[in-house]
């Protein structure tokens, strides 16, 4: 789960022409940002991270949905 979060919040360049850059997952970098912004250390804004996905992964389990990224 870590890398899994890691990997979502890490920003990656839309194009390599372009010094254009966005997170992979925008919700999920917006909510590391958030409580890094709070005064969390690194590791503690990562698992917040990691329980925030934990959370998405159950709803869409327990609701039979898939992932709709609509950020």
């Amino acid at each position: 789960m870590y890398m899994a979060v890691q990997s979502g919040i890490r920003d990656a360049r839309k194009k390599k022409t372009t010094d254009e850059i966005i997170a992979r997952n925008k919700r999920l970098r917006e909510f590391y940002d958030k409580k890094r912004e709070e005064g969390k250390p690194f590791r503690v804004a990562v698992i917040a991270c990691v329980n925030k996905l934990l959370h998405w992964i159950f709803a869409l389990l327990k609701s039979r949905t898939s992932f709709q990224d609509t950020a």
